[in-house]
């Protein structure tokens, strides 16, 4: 009966244990719902929504970041199955409960990736084609109707759903390469990574293909925003506060208006009439004169003139916390840098030290350098769910980062901007087109995140193994009184008892699979790494003396205005700006400099004169 009662116990807190991590793991898939409905209300235009996009784009990014989050939960219940101090499988952890959290490991996996492939290859599509295809004028005058513009949808999502048959069948007929035999497959791991039937070989070579795919766009546009986001956040402060804007404003105002009445005065009695050169200098004081009345107003508005004083309280409160988001900024960017790091040892440890380089994507048999983030993670998953929130908040920053690299770069076919995303300005169609886009980025990121940045992680998280000689031939290692001889897991293990208590991850099994079995995948991918180091460098020292393009006539016209300022420089004018703003007063000595300074002929955009 004790033993009875013993074995209950044991399976109750296994079952304790994996019940926790699924709970953590659906709180996470709440929290993403919010994100995505934030994103997509946040990102799309006002005067040109569309409900299907926007309930398209809101299911699309929810079971995008729910596939991407389901890593460290991978993570978190093939750990839970070892002790880290002993090396050995928990007595719960019986062959058959750990093939059954593979087992539904594997199902949910496929159940979002399916997902994922008919969102991305049909649905979005489809929403794309039925909003294209939409024509008010048609519809009044009864030419068209849902039924012409159904059918005209489903006729060019046809033409994805052809291309990807094409693709699946390039993957099932054609031979893996990597399946010729070298001495790196005697390993037990390796031997298991190849697939063993076409229709595995389909699934890698299809999927491959889209990591491949992604990782080129991560490359661009995760490695721009990588860099771009932190000093968005340590730029957010204006560079004029909104009661120093509405003074320059006023006296830029004062001195349009004086110029306009020295013109007319200069031109009064004159039988011939007023001059072409007065009248074009005239013409354009009145156009600067609408836009400075204008200005004046939505400064007036930003400052909550005639608004309530909660609203005006909300404003001061703003300003009161511009401080927290540049400390936030400098956050972001020493963790861009420390990620940037990791990869960076984890890509030259790779290439020098594989166990069969690009023949297997450059499978690492075991960290030989120390690296940062990856030790981070395997203390941290020690106390679940402390790394499930790191990784998590990991993934988010990477996500928000392949978002401003979007923004700044746009939707373009080579050097053509197609569409722009912007915040309140983003039209359904490129809504769509960039939540596919973010659908293989996030698979660049599933990469790069279980390959290089936290690999060991990744792939093991905190399972160790005994590496001591069993007491009894054919029994199991105890290491209980050699605490030495506790290794970590690795994909290079020799003991033949390893294979019993170390188990990888099924998303590093699923990877490695495809670099094992198509090497050229696993070179394409691992050697982008190095571009996307390249391309956070270049954008990193150019942002940080100089800003890329801003929108500095946003209040009016939206005009673009290039702005070279250096980040260093303006950080001092910026905490005077948010000074300003918690003060409720200009700054002494800059409403007169600033008028001056922005008088006719200057651009008086949010007060700064153009370089």
């Amino acid at each position: 009966m004790e033993i009875l009662n013993s074995i209950t116990t044991m399976a109750s807190a296994g079952l304790l244990q994996t019940s926790l991590i699924w709970v953590a793991y659906a709180v996470a898939v709440a929290l993403v719902l919010l994100v995505a409905i934030i994103t997509t209300f946040t990102w799309q235009s006002p005067h040109e929504r569309s409900i299907t996009v926007s309930i398209v784009t809101i299911i699309s990014l929810t079971a995008l970041l729910a596939t991407v989050f389901l890593l460290p939960v991978d993570i978190a219940l093939v750990s839970s199955t070892t002790s880290a101090h002993l090396g050995a499988k928990k007595d719960w952890a019986t062959p058959e409960r750990v093939d059954g959290i593979l087992l539904t490991l594997k199902i949910v996996y496929y159940s979002l990736y399916s997902f994922d492939a008919l969102l991305c290859l049909i649905v979005i599509p489809f929403a794309y084609f039925w909003y294209e295809e939409y024509d008010e004028v048609e519809e009044e005058e009864g030419i068209s109707g849902p039924g012409t513009r159904f059918w005209k949808a489903t006729k060019y999502t046809l033409a994805f759903v052809f291309l990807v048959v094409i693709m699946f069948l390039i993957g099932f007929f054609v031979p893996a390469a990597g399946s010729n035999k070298g001495e790196h497959l005697d390993l037990d791991y390796f031997k298991r990574l190849l697939a063993a039937n076409k229709g595995e070989k389909a699934l890698t070579f299809g999927v491959g293909l889209l990591i491949t795919l992604g990782t080129i766009l991560y490359t661009l546009y995760t490695g721009a925003g990588l860099a771009l986001l932190p000093v968005s956040f340590i730029k957010s402060a204006p560079s004029i506060s909104t009661p120093q804007l509405s003074a320059t404003t006023a006296t830029a105002l004062e001195q349009n208006r004086e110029l306009q009445r020295q013109i007319e005065m200069r031109n009064a009695g004159r039988p011939e009439g007023m001059s072409q050169k007065d009248r074009r200098e005239l013409d354009a004081l009145l156009r600067e004169e609408r836009t400075l009345v204008r200005r004046e107003r939505l400064a007036a508005e930003a400052r909550g003139d005639g608004r309530s004083g909660i609203f005006r309280a909300w404003t001061r409160m703003q300003a009161v916390f511009r401080p927290l988001k540049l400390i936030g900024g400098i956050i972001l960017l020493l963790l861009s840098v420390l990620i940037w790091t990791s990869m960076l040892i984890t890509g030259i440890d790779k290439a020098a030290n594989s166990i069969c380089k690009q023949h297997c994507g450059y499978i690492l048999g075991r960290i030989n350098v120390f690296q940062p983030i990856n030790y981070i993670f395997v203390q941290s998953a020690k106390a679940f769910p402390v790394d499930y929130v790191l990784m998590a908040l990991l993934v988010l920053f990477l996500f928000s980062s392949s978002i401003t690299g979007l923004a700044t770069i746009g939707i373009r076919f080579l050097w053509v901007r197609i569409f722009q995303i912007k915040k309140g300005r983003t039209t359904p169609q490129a809504l769509l087109i960039a939540t596919v886009m973010l659908a293989l980025i996030i698979l660049g990121i599933n990469y790069a995140v279980a390959m290089l940045i936290a690999p060991q992680y990744s792939i093991y998280g905190t399972q160790t193994f005994c590496t001591a000689n069993p007491l009894v031939p054919g029994g199991e290692p105890d290491c209980r009184k050699h605490k030495d001889l506790v290794m970590p897991c690795s994909e290079a293990f020799k003991e033949p008892h390893a294979k019993d208590v170390c188990t990888p991850t099924v998303m590093s099994t699923f990877l490695n699979r495809v670099t094992l079995n198509w090497p050229v995948f696993g070179a394409v991918d691992f050697w982008a790494q190095f571009a996307f180091l390249g391309v956070f460098m270049i954008v990193f020292l150019t942002s940080l003396f100089r800003t890329p393009k801003l929108n500095l006539n946003e209040l009016d016209e939206e005009a673009e205005v290039d702005e070279e300022e250096g980040l260093l420089a303006s950080t001092g004018r910026r905490l005077g700006a948010s000074w300003g703003d918690i003060t409720g007063r200009a700054s002494k000595g800059t409403r007169y400099e600033e008028g001056r300074r922005n008088g006719y002929g200057a651009t008086v955009a949010n007060g700064e004169s153009s370089h």
